[in-house]
């Protein structure tokens, strides 16, 4: 009997020593599906930072362009607003001027000079705002006077006391006018 008992324990620590490798195993693979599953997650959370950081990036290029494109289109506002007065200057000397024949030569000179000056200024998008007889618009006129009028509907520009311009679609000056109030008996 002492066999049979040398090979039953013999069978047992056989079984034992397997039941400790497959409980070593099972914690092994449980590790290491639990570190799988960790850098799964850091791996997609990476990922999802590097798209929201991608997306962060393509925005901030878009508005780059676009401030660089307004630079361009209007880095020279400044210089174009300084020439407006040289332009209305020139306007009020062709006015002034005499309409005696004795100083043509000069007028023609300073109407030249004006008509290069506002070829150059449109050349660079530069231009005059039109207001005889338009709607009144607080965003292109800037309203000096407001009366009566019979010959004027109400809210329309009666009169332009200084020009305005626009540079492309933005506004360099708003245009001087006098507004009709309507009719005299309507504004009483």
């Amino acid at each position: 009997m002492t066999e049979d008992h040398a090979q039953e324990k013999a069978n047992t620590n056989t079984i034992e020593n397997l039941e400790e490798v497959s409980s070593d195993t099972a914690t092994t693979h449980s590790a290491a599906a639990d570190e799988l599953a960790a850098k799964v997650e850091e791996c997609t959370a990476l990922n999802e930072k590097y798209l929201r950081l991608a997306a962060e990036f393509e925005n901030y290029k878009r508005l780059t362009q676009r401030d660089q494109r307004e630079q361009i289109r209007f880095g020279n506002e400044q210089l174009l607003k300084e020439l407006l007065p040289v332009v209305d200057n020139l306007e009020r000397a062709i006015k002034a001027a005499p309409t005696n024949g004795s100083d043509s030569a000069l007028v023609q000179g300073v109407e030249l000079t004006l008509k290069q000056l506002s070829g150059v200024l449109a050349k660079f998008g530069v231009q005059a705002i039109e207001t005889a007889g338009q709607d009144f618009d607080p965003h292109s006129h800037q309203a000096v006077s407001y009366g009566p009028s019979t010959d004027v509907p109400a809210n329309r520009v009666l009169e332009e006391f200084q020009k305005g311009y626009r540079l492309h679609d933005r506004v360099l000056r708003a245009a001087m006018v006098s507004v009709s109030s309507g009719s005299p008996q309507a504004s009483e």
